[in-house]
């Protein structure tokens, strides 16, 4: 898919785009259809997405597409810190998908969303290891083994957050090989054999579950991401921000992304 960068949106037309359809009022107060039906929008979107929302985002985008022929949409995905420092400087986009409240609140302190950004996933943290689990990785203490090597995301990043947190809740301390800048790249050091170890999200495990193994551990619900989508204040295309948020809440849309491991709000 092709990345390019637009603007910001008003996400107050979401009732509007959507009421004929009903729904439910969720957590950040937006009121998704009961249906994927069209909402009637056109022209071209562009979505700032958390890096761990490629796969099921590429589908959902093809979805949105599928219900509204008059659409193109394009995506940016890279770790939600940086998306949100984008979106402040100016970088033009119509929608913001974030990995954690607080690089939402970075948009939303400066006065670049559209409207109250809505949670509609959670996602939470499992150890990746290579596929058969060739060091035998059963907890988060396992990962000060001497020897083995971690990744982990930077700690400015949401998905180093929540392994500094999961870490913490553990009392372990652990001195990783290296910082990564999004939970793509930590995975790949895993599937590339460069560490033994790094701490990802579940569905990103999962994604590459031909490579490698997700290891569950019980600090991990200390450290559960909420993911919170906003349309953007000066989007070119409106409409279609506002009626891609309240897509990505439909029912079926949130069953792409449980299926792949998220977890409902």
């Amino acid at each position: 898919m092709r990345i390019r960068f637009l603007a910001t949106a008003a996400l107050a037309a979401v009732l509007a785009t959507t009421a004929a359809c009903g729904g439910t009022t969720n957590s950040g107060g937006q009121a998704p259809p009961s249906t994927a039906a069209s909402s009637g929008v056109t022209g071209k979107l562009t979505v700032l997405a958390a890096s761990s929302l490629t796969e099921t985002f590429n589908q959902i985008g093809k979805d949105f597409q599928a219900a509204n022929p008059g659409i193109t949409v394009t995506f940016s995905y890279a770790a939600s810190s940086a998306l949100a420092q984008q979106v402040t400087s100016g970088a033009p986009a119509d929608v913001f998908a974030s990995a954690s409240p607080a690089t939402m609140k970075t948009v939303t302190d400066a006065g670049d969303a559209g409207g109250t950004a809505a949670v509609f996933v959670k996602n939470q943290l499992v150890i990746a290891v290579p596929k058969g689990n060739p060091k035998g990785v059963k907890a988060l203490a396992d990962l000060t083994e001497p020897g083995l090597k971690v990744a982990l995301c930077a700690t400015q990043v949401p998905c180093g957050a929540a392994a500094q947190k999961a870490l913490t809740a553990a009392g372990v301390e652990l001195t990783p090989v290296t910082l990564e800048q999004d939970v793509k790249a930590a995975l790949s050091k895993v599937k590339l054999g460069e560490v033994d170890a790094a701490l990802v999200y579940r569905t990103d495990a999962r994604a590459a579950s031909a490579d490698v193994d997700g290891v569950e551990f019980p600090e991990s619900a200390q450290a559960i991401n909420d993911y919170p989508i906003v349309a953007l204040k000066d989007a070119p295309n409106p409409s279609g921000a506002a009626a891609f948020v309240a897509f990505v809440q439909t029912e079926p849309e949130i069953k792409v992304l449980t299926d792949a491991g998220f977890q409902k709000p």
